[in-house]
């Protein structure tokens, strides 16, 4: 069969929004640059849609028009290598999944232990937020609060104080074991992160020892959290803005 033949076979095979590159057709090397100009004339005559260079979808066509990939699939290698976890999706839309937006992201955000510089997908900007913990498969849901805490007053379609008052809530459905991780992994963020934490875990009688030592007792913290969301925010020196 001829290579044409058999990559539009392979393509055939494909789901829709699956986000495929020449590796994916397990082709000689020597059939590597017809396989590239295929691919790009099935691109450009609408059969293919290019999510980036060497990275090809089918078009998922449905009566509000074609559907990109999803944030997942787009990517996927910033997600997983090698079978094992090196990202994990954050930024808004991690945020809406767990309740505390309703808006729709227009990028996406990667959380990563190595640092790499903003790219476009599909016609997304891809951002970068440095995780300096280890990215586990079970402390992802963990990494995300703790991202949140970080993001509160970026969070698009609500108020830094309802976003707070749905963080609290979050971490009031932990158990006590992953709350504890929860303040274990916080001491990698920054110290505005674990103020706010140390705040949250006291409101709710959860231990605070290992947040309480890592913050020099001096330093305190300019941010929009109302008394009425967090009583206990002045223990952590945590004071709202000076309204003008």
């Amino acid at each position: 069969m001829r290579v044409a033949a058999l990559v539009k076979s392979r393509i055939d095979s494909f789901p829709a929004g699956y986000v495929f590159t020449l590796s994916d057709f397990g082709l000689d090397p020597s059939n590597e640059i017809a396989l590239a100009k295929l691919l790009s004339r099935m691109a450009a005559s609408g059969e293919l849609m290019k999510a980036a260079k060497g990275k090809y979808y089918k078009p998922r066509k449905t009566a509000f028009g074609v559907l990109k990939p999803a944030y997942e699939e787009l990517v996927k290698d910033y997600l997983v290598k090698d079978g094992e976890i090196i990202g994990y999706i954050t930024g808004t839309a991690a945020f809406s999944q767990m309740g505390l937006t309703t808006q729709i992201s227009s990028g996406i955000m990667i959380g990563t232990n190595k640092y790499r510089r903003p790219l476009i997908r599909a016609g997304y900007q891809v951002r970068f937020l440095m995780q300096e913990n280890p990215i586990e498969e079970e402390n992802v849901d963990l990494l995300l609060i703790l991202d949140a805490i970080k993001l509160f007053r970026e969070i698009p379609g609500t108020s830094p104080a309802e976003a707070c008052r749905k963080i609290i809530d979050l971490i009031r459905s932990l158990d006590d074991n992953r709350a504890a991780e929860l303040e274990r992994l916080s001491l990698k963020y920054t110290n505005y992160v674990r103020a706010v934490l140390g705040a949250i875990l006291e409101y709710l009688g959860r231990p605070t020892n290992l947040v309480r030592k890592s913050l020099n007792g001096v330093s305190s913290y300019t941010l929009p959290i109302p008394l009425s969301v967090l009583p206990t925010k002045k223990n952590w020196k945590i004071n709202e803005p000076t309204r003008e």
